[in-house]
C-alpha cells in the first residue's frame, strides 16, 4: 500500500463523518410568563382604531406622521451605516465559505538573461565549447491547494461567520425599528409642544385682557395700584414660559430633520401650522412575552452573537489537532525556447501532503479556549439580560400608555370645570364680590391644567410608540433557518 493511502483514507472517513470538535449550539431556554401584566388594561382601552404591528405608525391616523416615518426609513444615515455593516458581515461569511474550498492559481514567467563571464559561474560556462552568454527561460504552472478540515475548525469558523451575518441583518432591522419609533416620537413631541405653546399664547392674551381691564378700573379709582402690579407680574410669568417652549420646539424640529437625513430647517415650513396631537391607536395584538424572542430584532442579535461565540469555542479546540493540507502543481518549463514549452519533455508536476501540528503550544491553545468560553459565558449573560429588559420595556410602556390616557381624560374634565370657574371668578371680581387674587389663581390653575392635559396626551401617544417598539413592531423576521452544527 502506498504510504499516502492510509492518510487519505483517514481524511476521507473524517470528512464523510462530518465531525466537528467543540460544543454544538443549543438555544438557551428563557422561562417567561404567558401574559404581560399590563395586557388586560391595554385590551380594555376605549379606542376604536387598531394598528397593525407591521406598519403601526399608520394607526395614528396622521398622514404627516406616516410621510415622515416613510422618509426616515428611506433616507436616515444610521440605516445606511447598518446596511454597510451587513455587507461587511456578508463578506466575512463569503471568506469563511471560501476557506472550506480548494484554492487554485496560475503562474507564468518568461525571462531573458545575459551571463557575465567574470563571475566563477560565468568563467566555468565560458570554458564550455559553444557556450552562448544569451539565455531564455519560460515557465507556466497551475497550482492548487486545499486545507482538509478533518476536525471541523474551519466549519466552526463558518458557523461563527454565518451567525455574525445573521446578527448584522437583525441589527439592521433593529436600527430600522428604532428609526421609525424615534421619528414618530419626535413628531409627537413637536405636536405636543405646539399645543402647549398655543395654550401659553392664549393664556398670554387672556392675561393681557385682564391687565387692560384692571388698568381701566384703576383709572376710575375702582382698583388699587398693587392690583395692577399683581396682574403685570402674572402676565410676565406666563410670557416667560413661551421662549422655553419655543426653544424645545426648535430643537425637536431640528432633530426631526436630522432623522430624515436633511439639514435642520428643511421641513420647518411643513410643520409651521400646528396640528393636533395624534391619538394613540389600539394595540391589536400584543402577543406573549415568548413572542419577543422571534419578534424583537435586538434579541435576535444577542442570540446570534451567542451562537457565534459558541462556534468559536470549536475553532479554538480545533487547534489541539493536526492540520492537513493537499497541494499540487502541474506545469511546463523550458530554457530553450517558447516553442518547446508545451512539449512532453518540458512537463513538470508535484503533489504534496502537508501537516501542521502545534504539539508544543498547548498552553497557548488552552488560554485561547478559556478565552472563547469566557466570551460565550458573557454572550449568554447579555442574551438573558436582554430578554428581561425587553419584557420590562413592554410592561413599562403598557403601564405608561394606560395611566397617561387616564390622566388625560381626568384633566380634560377638570380643564372644562376650571374654565367655567375662571369666568365666574372674573364676573364676581367685576361685581366686587371676589378679589383679583381669586381671578389670578383661577387663571394659573387653568393654565396648569391645560398644559398638563396637553402633556398627558403627548405622553400617552409617545407611550404607544414605545409599546410598539418594545413589542418589535415594524419588522417581521424571516423564517428561521437552521444553522448547521457539523
Amino acid at each position: 500500500m502506498p504510504p499516502l493511502r492510509p492518510i487519505a483514507l483517514l481524511v476521507s472517513a473524517s470528512l464523510m463523518a462530518g465531525c466537528a470538535v467543540g460544543p454544538d449550539y443549543q438555544r438557551p431556554d428563557s422561562p417567561l410568563s404567558d401574559r404581560y401584566l399590563g395586557q388586560p388594561a391595554v385590551e380594555q382601552r376605549p379606542v376604536a382604531a387598531p394598528a397593525s404591528l407591521v406598519t403601526w405608525w399608520e394607526g395614528f391616523g396622521d398622514p404627516v406622521l406616516t410621510d415622515f416615518v416613510s422618509k426616515a426609513l428611506e433616507q436616515n444615515l444610521d440605516l445606511a451605516q447598518a446596511s454597510a455593516r451587513v455587507k461587511q458581515a456578508r463578506a466575512g461569511l463569503g471568506a469563511a465559505n471560501a476557506a472550506l474550498l480548494p484554492s487554485g492559481n496560475i503562474s507564468g514567467q518568461a525571462a531573458r538573461s545575459y551571463q557575465s563571464i567574470e563571475t566563477p559561474l560565468g568563467q566555468v560556462l565560458n570554458s564550455t565549447p559553444g557556450y552562448d552568454r544569451d539565455g531564455s527561460s519560460y515557465e507556466v504552472n497551475l497550482g492548487a491547494g486545499w486545507e482538509v478540515d478533518v476536525f471541523g475548525g474551519l466549519r466552526r469558523g463558518r458557523q461563527a461567520a454565518l451567525s455574525e451575518y445573521q446578527a448584522s441583518e437583525a441589527g439592521a432591522a433593529a436600527t430600522r425599528l428604532a428609526i421609525a419609533a424615534q421619528t414618530a416620537d419626535i413628531y409627537i413631541t413637536i405636536r405636543g409642544l405646539q399645543a402647549r405653546l398655543d395654550i401659553a399664547n392664549r393664556q398670554v392674551k387672556t392675561q393681557q385682557g385682564l391687565l387692560e381691564k384692571v388698568r381701566l378700573l384703576y383709572g376710575k379709582g375702582l382698583a388699587a395700584n398693587y392690583q395692577v402690579q399683581q396682574t403685570e407680574g402674572a402676565l410676565s410669568q406666563v410670557q416667560a414660559t413661551v421662549p422655553v417652549l419655543q426653544t424645545g420646539l426648535d430643537a425637536a424640529m431640528n432633530a426631526l430633520d436630522v432623522m430624515l437625513g436633511t439639514p435642520p430647517g428643511t421641513h420647518r415650513t411643513k410643520l409651521a401650522s400646528a396640528g393636533s396631537i395624534p391619538l394613540a391607536p389600539q394595540i391589536k395584538a400584543t402577543g406573549t412575552p415568548a413572542d419577543l424572542l422571534r419578534r424583537r430584532p435586538d434579541l435576535i442579535v444577542a442570540e446570534r452573537r451567542l451562537a457565534a461565540s459558541n462556534a468559536r469555542i470549536g475553532v479554538a479546540i480545533a487547534e489541539y489537532y493536526p492540520k492537513f493540507s493537499l497541494s499540487a502543481l502541474l506545469g511546463s518549463a523550458t530554457a530553450v525556447s517558447g516553442g518547446n514549452l508545451f512539449t512532453g519533455g518540458a512537463n513538470q508536476s508535484a503533489g504534496v501532503l502537508g501537516l501542521r501540528w502545534r504539539l508544543f503550544d498547548f498552553g497557548r491553545i488552552n488560554a485561547q479556549i478559556d478565552q472563547a468560553k469566557g466570551q460565550e459565558a458573557e454572550a449568554l449573560a447579555v442574551y438573558r439580560q436582554s430578554v428581561l429588559r425587553a419584557t420590562e420595556d413592554v410592561e413599562n410602556a403598557l403601564s405608561s400608555l394606560v395611566n397617561r390616557e387616564a390622566q388625560a381624560a381626568t384633566l380634560t374634565g377638570g380643564e372644562a370645570s376650571l374654565t367655567q370657574a375662571r369666568q365666574s371668578s372674573f364676573i364676581a371680581y367685576e361685581k366686587g364680590t371676589a378679589s383679583l387674587i381669586d381671578v389670578l389663581h383661577a387663571d394659573e390653575t387653568m393654565l396648569q391644567a391645560s398644559d398638563a392635559r396637553a402633556q398627558a396626551r403627548t405622553e400617552s401617544a409617545r407611550a404607544a410608540v414605545a409599546a410598539f417598539k418594545a413589542l418589535g413592531g415594524g419588522w417581521q423576521p424571516p423564517e428561521a433557518q437552521p444553522v448547521a452544527t457539523r
